[in-house]
């Protein structure tokens, strides 16, 4: 037996259709936003934007005659660019272009990297140093989480010269210079 409804469940029945629910299937991207620390949705758009394009482009170029020399010229291009960003882990075939994700992209953001390379032991840790200051890809100071890096760019990952962490790991390691950190 069930109690009728109150003259408020009413009013709020009547704005909900239980026949035609939408439901929203983001699970997976809800999944991909907590584990990278994503915190603008609009990144994540973004990232599946340009992951759908590759691989739309992928399929443009497989649909190309096999023997014609702008299909291989094109994959090759492609492959070298995907690898350069670090989207890919081989430059072997086309195939590897259908792997390319939302996710491939978070992998390439600075704090993810970070955490790769044991600099920082989590994001969130990551995440805070890099919006206070004290990261820096080469000669540039890195103040956006969103930072995307490319394998060339990962070498060049170091602390901000006047930054307290930098002097913290280098007098742990017994290598600070009073010259040099300027105190």
């Amino acid at each position: 037996m069930v109690r009728k409804l109150k003259y408020h469940e009413k009013k709020l029945l009547k704005k909900v259709d239980f026949i035609n629910w939408e439901v929203d299937n983001n699970v997976s991207e809800l999944r991909v936003l907590r584990k990278y620390r994503v915190d603008r949705r609009e990144d994540y758009t973004t990232y599946n934007k340009l992951s759908r394009s590759v691989r739309e482009l992928a399929h443009k170029i497989k649909d190309l005659d096999e023997k014609d020399a702008f299909r291989a010229q094109s994959t090759s291009r492609l492959l070298e660019k995907l690898y350069a960003l670090g989207l890919i882990h081989s430059k072997q075939s086309l195939q590897l272009c259908d792997t390319v994700s939302a996710s491939a992209f978070c992998r390439r953001r600075l704090p993810t990297v970070m955490v790769r390379l044991r600099m920082v032991p989590n994001l969130s840790t990551a995440i805070t140093f890099i919006e206070q200051g004290h990261v820096r890809v080469g000669a540039e100071v890195v103040t956006d989480p969103a930072y995307l890096l490319t394998r060339n760019m990962e070498d060049f990952i170091t602390w901000v010269d006047s930054s307290k962490i930098k002097r913290h790991v280098m007098e742990y390691n017994e290598e600070r210079d009073d010259f040099d950190l300027g105190a």
